[in-house]
Order: C-alpha cells, then structure tokens, then sequence
C-alpha cells in the first residue's frame, strides 16, 4: 500500500483536530479542502461565510476562482460522507473528559428556520420560521443538542421537507412532521448510547401527544414546556387550565405560600435568583399520575409571561409508589426546573454556529450538500470546546508563517504546493499572515479561542423567556 499524501497543514491546533478525521478522505484534496473550509468557518470576517468567503475570494466575481470551484466541488460533488464525519466528531466529543456527556445533562430538541429561495433547492417551502419570526420561504431544520452546566454541542441535524416535495404531499408515506423527526434524533441518541437524564423541549412539542407517547415508548425521561393555555376535559364550572391552576393557588406572600414551593436557581457566573413552583394535582396530571405538571415563576402573584414556566414531565415525584415502581429515577420540582434551564443552550448554540459559523450561508441546493455544510459547521463549533482542552493559551506575539509559497514543497509536498501555486491562493498553514493579532482581526486559532470565550463565559443577560421554553438570553444564565 502506497503512504498517503501528505496535505497542506492547517494553523495551530486545526492540524491536530483535523488529522483525527483524516482517515474519512480518501484523497489528498479532500484533505485539503476539509482543513480550509474548517479555517474559513473559524476566521472572524464581516462577510456572510459564503464559499467566496471561506476561499478569501471576491464575492459574486470571484465565484469561478479555483479555489471557490474546489471549496463547492468537496462539499456537492465529492465523495465524502457526512455521517461519517459526524460519528467521527460525537466519538471525539465523548472521548475527551471534558466535553463526555454524562447522565446529568439533558438531550435538547429544537428546530430553527432560515431564509432561502428558489423551487430547485432541497427542503425548501414556505413555512415557519423561527429566526425572522414569521412564515416565509425557507428551510427549516430540527436538530439534537447534549447540554449539562459544562458544556453544550449539537449530536445531529435532520432537515424537515415540506409537504411539496412529495408526490401525495402530507399522506406520502415518506412525509415526517417535525416531532416525528425529532423522535427518530431521540432515538438515534439511546441507540448511540448517549447518556441524558430527560429530553427537553418547548411547547411545540409539549403540546404534541405523539412526541410524548414516543419518548415514553423509548423509556427515556422528559420535562417539555406546555403553552399558559393548555388545558384537559373537565366538568363546566372546575378548572381545566394550567394558567387558571397556578392562578387559583393560594398565595399570601414568602411568608405564606400555601403549596408554592421556594426554588434556588444557581446560575454560571455565580449569581442566585429565587423562584416558586408549583406541583399541580388535578385533571390528568399529579404526583402518582403518569405525567406531572410544574409550573416555575418568579412571582407567582403576577405570573410574568416572560419568567413563567409550564412544564410536564414523566419523571416519578421523589417517595411516591409511582416512584418505587419506575425505572426512570425520580425528580423534586428543584430538579425539573434545574432540567429544563439547561434547553437556553440550544438558543445560545444558534448564535454562535449561525452568527459565527456561517450555518445558514451555504450556495448550495441538494440534500447531501446541505448535510456536509452542516456537519462541518458543527466540526467547527467541536473544534473550539476541543482546542480550550488540548492547548494552552495562544501566543499573540508568535510570527506569523512565511508566507513564501516557495516554502511549501518542503512542508507539504511538491504536487500540493504546485496546486497551491495554480490556485494562486496562500498556503493553508498561513492564515492572515503577516497580520498583528488585534481585536477584530487575529488568526484562527484565536478566534477559535474568542467564540469559545463567548460560548462559556458570556456575561448574564437582562431578558427572560417563558413558556415557550427561553429561559434567558444569555449563555452566563446557565443552571449549574
């Protein structure tokens, strides 16, 4: 067997990270171009992470440059698998002590949407958008993120695909709803053998009775928020409404709650807020019931809208018989309101793989493209939390690599450094050459440093969320 090719190496510990991939490309260029399209997602830029882009072209004009056409030949045309490189990431992920999910955290399922246009694109058509907040032409996808109080990545990505994709529409038997979808990454996750002490999720799927009956056949735990709305079948004149519930429940103050329970929420940068909840014991729902209902807030007199949880779960009640009889360890309402807090980091996730990482700025159309841009912008988002465990901090004053392509032969190899050459682009080793490390314009590897610093150490933020699932806006605003 003839040794492989060497590549072109990528800058600082992206060489490293990259090579534990390098087993998935069988050709050099794949190599290559795998190492720069992970660079170019990770360089700060005040450009959308388009191919130009990430190839460091002219827009629009630049689109037929070689290396523009190289970058969309690897990521349309070439013969890489994408689930591969994903299995590839997860394994590394758990192998690290410091990002391995354990049974503490929570597996979050959410779906975002964002603009695209056209009627050739895969998954695309009009529908909800979570990003602009309206209906409009788009793609939407529903994704699996592992959080607890140290760390959050996402696990997979399964685009969903409008009924106009299919022959029958909505009755074609390959038609998938989102929840439907969001069991089979919920399933792909207990078959993968990853640890979590409930799925969690917002009320779209909270309120879907087939997502809920799925969890449970799976046997796994969940707590999902409910709209202020929900509410059950009950005789005229009884209440039949999570809101109605919390509302009628007796409340005189701290000082006489009635059955208001006092609630501590630690969050990351050290700081307490005190919160309430409430175990409701009517309709469907109660402590010896297969499904229980909390509701969290921090002011049970008012119920904010915005700092008011309604939650349903199916752990057991701690000293209840349903708790004696259930494999699913039990949760005090302390427990399911520390769970469901840790669903902010899908929000937080969002900004940083769509406003740092480019998730969203793919040219491209087909199905399988789609999914490599997205497995490699999620390789990307690894590589931060993987390169704070495995380096130390980086040198702001080390020299830049010469820039010299007459270099290259000796570090990469003559057929790659003509390649280079032809491309008329720098060596892939040297990225922003040359340039003082400074605020807004520094190397990879920096930036890859700064996007971890915002992924764990955000300072808290003043907004809240509610029902709907948002907890607080902030990436500081973690339960630990």
């Amino acid at each position: 067997m003839t040794q492989r090719q060497a590549g072109c190496p990528a800058p600082g510990p992206l060489e490293a990270y990259a090579q534990r991939f390098d087993d998935l490309f069988s050709k050099v260029n794949q190599r290559d171009a795998f190492r720069q399209y992970l660079a170019g997602l990770l360089l700060p830029t005040e450009r959308n992470k388009t191919l130009t882009a990430l190839a460091n072209a002219e827009p629009i004009i630049g689109a037929q440059d070689a290396a523009v056409q190289a970058l969309q030949w690897f990521v349309s045309e070439s013969t890489w698998d994408a689930e591969a490189v994903t299995k590839r990431r997860v394994e590394l992920l758990r192998a690290d002590p410091a990002t391995a999910p354990d049974a503490a955290g929570v597996l979050v399922i959410d779906e975002t949407g964002d603009r695209k246009w056209g009627t050739k694109t895969a998954h695309v058509g009009r529908q909800y958008l979570g990003s602009i907040g309206k209906v409009d032409s788009g793609v939407v996808t529903v994704s699996s993120v592992w959080a607890d109080d140290r760390v959050y990545y996402p696990l997979a990505v399964e685009p969903f695909t409008p009924g106009q994709h299919f022959a029958r529409g909505m009755r074609d038997p390959a038609y998938r709803t989102k929840p439907q979808i969001a069991l089979d990454l919920v399933a792909q996750a207990v078959a993968g053998g990853i640890p979590f002490r409930a799925v969690v999720a917002d009320s779209f799927y909270g309120d879907n009775d087939g997502f809920k009956t799925g969890l449970h056949q799976l046997a796994v735990g969940y707590v999902l928020a409910l709209k202020p709305s929900h509410s059950w079948w009950a005789p005229v004149g009884t209440i039949n409404g999570v809101q109605d519930a919390a509302r009628a429940a007796p409340w005189d103050g701290p000082a006489a709650p009635g059955a208001w329970q006092p609630v501590v929420r630690t969050f990351r940068d050290g700081h307490t807020e005190g919160w309430w909840a409430l175990e409701l014991d009517l309709g469907p729902y109660g402590p010896e019931r297969s499904q229980r209902v909390v509701v969290a807030t921090t002011d049970p007199a008012t119920l904010p809208e915005l700092t008011t949880w309604y939650v349903v779960t199916n752990l057991p009640a701690p000293g209840t018989a349903r708790a004696a009889g259930q494999a699913l360890p039990a949760a005090d309402v302390t427990e399911l309101v520390r769970l469901y807090g840790l669903r902010i980091w899908v929000e937080q996730s969002y900004k940083q793989v769509k406003g740092a990482l480019g998730w969203n700025a793919y040219q491209v159309r087909g199905d399988h493209a789609m999914r490599r841009h997205w497995a490699l912008v999620c390789c990307a988002f690894a590589f931060c939390w993987w390169a704070e465990g495995h380096n130390g901090p980086v040198d702001a004053d080390a020299p830049a690599a010469p820039a010299d392509q007459a270099d290259a032969p000796a570090a990469v190899g003559e057929k790659s450094a003509r390649r280079i050459r032809a491309a008329g682009s720098p060596p892939a080793r040297v990225v922003a050459g040359g340039l003082a490390s400074r605020t807004g314009m520094v190397r990879a590897v920096d930036h890859a440093r700064a996007l971890l610093a915002g992924l764990v150490g955000a300072p808290p933020a003043s907004t809240a969320a509610g029902p709907a699932g948002l907890a607080r806006a902030g990436a500081a605003d973690h339960d630990l």
